[in-house]
């Protein structure tokens, strides 16, 4: 059934999201509401299906039964909508070990380019890596990059890009507390301006003042 939209401030939203692996039922008609100015963590233990519903909700994975909708309007309608103001951060950095930082960014930040010309683009990305603690390797191949490195130059796309909802699946691998507070200062500032956040992790986040919205997966591979 579809749900209420009665509420302008309904981002993303599904009801009865089922996800069937072979005979395993790995996601039970879960719901989900994610309105702007929210954070909703999905929950489990390893193999519960956090990674498989994300990736359902944004249309990079198959699922079985349900309904998602963009503010409103059914997915298969809106889904090039709902990609211009998606971020997705993956489990894994995704960024290309042959290129350097800068170019990984300017190729994933097509826009940064067009807004600010390749100078100013330069300065802008290196102002956010020096935030991060690595404006040292802006020209340095990724593959010379730690594991820690690298996820800082793929979450940089949260300074750098615009979009309305972050799709976050374990922002915080490879990360020491300086990067962890990053993270953190980041989701709180985003949902702060009317932005929205829907995330996994393992590791413990409070956002005071800003409450989190909690979905249990007790699906187990």
């Amino acid at each position: 059934m579809r749900p209420a939209m009665t509420d302008s401030s309904v981002l993303l939203s599904a009801t009865g999201m089922s996800i069937w692996r072979g005979e395993h039922l790995l996601v039970d008609e879960v719901d989900v509401c994610v309105s702007a100015g929210s954070i909703v963590q999905i929950q489990g233990s390893n193999g519960s299906g956090k990674t498989t519903l994300l990736r359902a909700l944004i249309g990079l994975a198959e699922f079985d039964e349900g309904e998602i909708f963009w503010r409103g309007e059914s997915v298969r309608r809106v889904r090039d909508d709902l990609h211009a103001n998606l971020i997705y951060l993956g489990h894994k950095a995704g960024i290309t070990a042959g290129l350097t930082p800068l170019e990984n960014l300017l190729s994933l930040c097509p826009e940064l380019s067009a807004d600010k010309g390749e100078s100013s683009s330069r300065d802008r990305i290196r102002q956010v890596l020096e935030e991060l603690g690595i404006a040292d390797r802006i020209d340095l191949p990724s593959a010379a990059l730690s594991a820690g490195q690298q996820r800082r130059v793929s979450l940089a796309r949260l300074r750098l890009q615009s979009a309305t909802l972050w799709v976050l699946d374990e922002p915080l691998t490879s990360l020491d507390v300086n990067g962890y507070d990053w993270v953190k200062a980041e989701i709180q500032r985003h949902v702060g301006e009317g932005g929205a956040v829907m995330f996994t992790t393992h590791q413990a986040l409070v956002f005071d003042p800003h409450p989190v919205q909690s979905i249990q997966l007790t699906g187990d591979l």
